[in-house]
């Protein structure tokens, strides 16, 4: 990519499959070192470091940015993705289920940045990217605990922008529509009224590749916000 910023050191969250693992070998395609942190164990992939973590949980989420920073050092790039999502009317959303859209979709990307971004900034660069969904601006039947979490990411992100801005920390929020991952596979989208069709949705790819331009553009150059919709 000419005239591209280059990424060293990259930090993936929910890597191990759909759109955290497109991403993370996009940027292991351009020889940057990638951690990738999940639940589960992706795939092989030369270039990377893995590491198992429930993000949720606060403690084993401490620990593996510990372990991060000593190894490691302090990202070039963040790319904050790990989410759950949940399609549940709102008499149907125990405050167990909103809990745990609130635990991984707001607490662990919040905990994250408090994490790593003043590091960034002491450094003077780096970028954050964190992905919402066309639901952190539009509302959609069955998604009040999901769409409440994503509006949450969306005011983190805006407050970021504002706090880091001229530190040298760029930030940007992407979010994609619809898109055919495994998360829907509970939901069978093809067989509901009004839903897109998974040959309709975007592929996770297409958001990786929207997440990577934004992350190794130059320095100058500032990308606030992506919305990406199927075509």
């Amino acid at each position: 990519m000419p005239g591209s910023c280059a990424v060293r050191l990259a930090l993936v969250t929910g890597a191990s499959r759909g759109i955290g693992a497109a991403v993370a070998i996009r940027l292991a395609g351009l020889g940057a070192t990638v951690v990738r942190m999940s639940r589960s164990t992706p795939p092989t992939l030369e270039g990377a470091v893995d590491v198992a973590v429930d993000l949720a949980d606060p403690d084993a989420r401490d620990a593996a940015l510990d372990r991060l920073l000593a190894e490691h050092g302090i990202p070039d790039v963040v790319v904050n993705n790990a989410g759950g999502f949940l399609l549940a009317p709102l008499e149907e959303t125990s405050d167990a289920l909103l809990r745990e859209q609130l635990a991984i979709n707001v607490e662990a990307p919040f905990a994250i940045a408090r994490r790593l971004l003043p590091l960034m900034r002491k450094r003077g660069s780096g970028r954050h990217l964190l992905v919402g969904s066309v639901a952190d601006l539009r509302a959609f039947p069955e998604n009040a605990a999901y769409s409440a979490s994503k509006f949450g990411v969306r005011g983190l992100h805006e407050v970021l922008v504002e706090e880091y801005r001229g530190s040298g920390v760029q930030c940007t929020l992407v979010s994609p529509g619809p898109t055919d991952t495994t998360v829907w596979d509970p939901f069978d989208p093809d067989a509901r009224d009004g839903f897109p069709g998974r040959a309709e949705m975007l592929r996770p790819d297409d958001v990786a590749e929207a997440i990577v331009w934004a992350a190794t553009r130059p320095v100058r150059s500032h990308v606030e916000s992506i919305r990406l919709g199927p075509g």
